[in-house]
């Protein structure tokens, strides 16, 4: 494969990979014998989530923070981020005493604004996505001679990003393919420069969530366009389109591109959690949902990367994103039923749940609204089940009780 005329070079990698030895986590990339039987692939996980504010930003950040002249540094840097590159710029930031202001979204995760503001960097949120707060940005560069530090098209940022891809070859013998996450195609540009100088054989192969899909539907139009149809549990990859720079890299050295569902991303989220032992972020898990939703099943039996590129989950929202990946997984379900209303009906309905080995999560009653027999009531059992299997066994176990059963349901669905 031919590589791209662009201003960003193997070379630029390498000098990159130099420039920020030191001061970045050279991450594991481990086989994970688990999710190799999950996918039927043999699969390594470069775990980017282990950098010290939990994202691969960090590269591109530090590599272009050091890049500055002497007068730029003392005035300091701004950034529109939905959260990662934010907060790379603000711990390196303030390590190599650079101010720096960041622009967030207003729904970017409070954890990722927390952790900005404690490194001392100045927080403002504008605007509902990152274009948004870009626009607020480039006021704040112009306005007080900040300089601006793009977070997926800066020159810099891409190199850096790269040096991903040069770790990934030197850890993963006889490597076939590796599966990055889009956003606004930084990422995804730096490690294919990287990755195809070294091995054009090398699959370079991109995941987007399909409620914001800019690099495939630009590949598709031939040019960046945007696209966004609304808030993702990857919100770190919710970019409206992807850089005209990254773009003209990806073009010509990304193999393909494949979009994911939310429920995809949610279950991998639990699965990575499950099997891996590691707490990733929609951004970071697409790569894992790719393959559980059936989009990467040509690399059957072939050695594989998931770059698993950030760990910053709101705690507050990981605990709702378990909920719906258990709940996507078919392990969890909710029915309503019509029981006796008097003493012992609720009692054989929990003991009938108890014998198939389910478990009751909750529990309702509803007498005002429920059937019209007043003798009867109505019931909203949330349950934990072992598969679809183990819930088709509940239901038959309450037929057979007499239990009527209205429906059942995923609270997801």
């Amino acid at each position: 494969m031919q590589s791209a005329e662009t201003d960003v070079t193997f070379d630029d990698v390498k000098k990159a990979m130099t420039r920020i030895a030191g001061g970045i986590v050279r991450t594991p990339c481990h086989e994970s014998h688990a999710l190799s039987e999950l996918c039927s692939a043999h699969i390594f996980t470069k775990s980017e989530y282990l950098q010290r504010t939990g994202s691969f930003k960090e590269r591109g950040a530090r590599n272009a923070l050091l890049q500055l002249s002497a007068s730029a540094k003392a005035k300091g840097v701004v950034a529109a981020s939905a959260g990662n590159h934010a907060l790379a710029l603000a711990f390196h930031g303030n390590e190599l005493g650079i101010p720096v202001t960041v622009v967030m979204p207003r729904g970017a995760p409070l954890v990722k604004q927390v952790r900005c503001a404690h490194y001392g960097a100045t927080v403002l949120l504008h605007g509902d996505h990152i274009g948004d707060a870009k626009v607020k940005a480039d006021e704040l560069a112009a306005s007080e001679g900040l300089t601006y530090v793009h977070g997926f098209n800066d020159p810099a940022i891409i190199a850096g990003a790269g040096t991903v891809g040069l770790e990934i070859m030197d850890q993963v013998p006889d490597l076939e393919a590796v599966i990055v996450p889009v956003g606004g195609g930084g990422l995804i540009a730096g490690v294919a420069v990287a990755i195809k100088h070294l091995n054009p054989s090398v699959q370079v192969i991109g995941v987007e969530p399909e409620r914001c899909s800019s690099l495939l539907r630009s590949l598709e139009q031939g040019h960046p366009v945007h696209a966004f149809d609304g808030p993702t549990l990857a919100d770190g990859l919710a970019v409206p389109q992807v850089g005209d720079r990254a773009f003209s890299i990806a073009k010509d050295l990304v193999d393909r591109v494949v979009t994911v569902s939310e429920a995809d991303i949610s279950l991998a989220i639990l699965r990575l959690l499950e099997l891996e032992k590691g707490v990733v972020e929609g951004a970071g898990a697409v790569p894992l949902a790719a393959f559980l939703a059936g989009k990467l099943s040509f690399l059957k039996g072939k050695r594989v990367v998931l770059l698993l590129c950030g760990g910053n989950i709101d705690p507050m929202m990981l605990g709702r994103v378990i909920e719906r990946g258990v709940a996507v997984d078919g392990r969890l379900a909710q029915f309503t039923a019509v029981i006796s209303d008097r003493p012992g009906g609720l009692a054989d309905l929990a003991a009938t749940i108890a014998v198939t080995g389910a478990s009751i999560q909750q529990i309702e009653h509803e007498r005002a609204f429920g059937d019209a027999d007043v003798n009867r009531v109505v019931v909203r059992c949330r349950v934990e089940v072992r598969d679809s299997a183990h819930l088709r066994a509940l239901q038959s176990a309450l037929f057979t009780k007499g239990i009527q059963v209205l429906s059942t349901h995923s609270p997801v669905q």
